[in-house]
């Protein structure tokens, strides 16, 4: 017999955090001299970032499952 999830644990994998336009996040591999990106935002698992310092026009699009939101 095979060792397969149970239907808990595939649900909490689903679950994606709620994550606000304007707030900052972090992306789960940063590097911690790198400051956080602040959310535009999300639509369909993807969300736009950007760097403050990088202007209102310049954004960075990446899977919303790479981002944490920090406190």
């Amino acid at each position: 017999m095979r060792d397969t999830p149970n239907r808990d644990t595939l649900n909490r994998d689903n679950v994606l955090e709620l994550l606000r336009p304007g707030s900052f996040v972090r992306l789960l591999d940063q590097p911690h001299d790198l400051p956080p990106f602040q959310l535009i935002h999300c639509r369909g698992g993807r969300c736009w970032v950007r760097q403050q310092s990088w202007g209102p026009f310049l954004h960075w699009e990446v899977a919303h499952r790479r981002l944490g939101r920090i406190a």
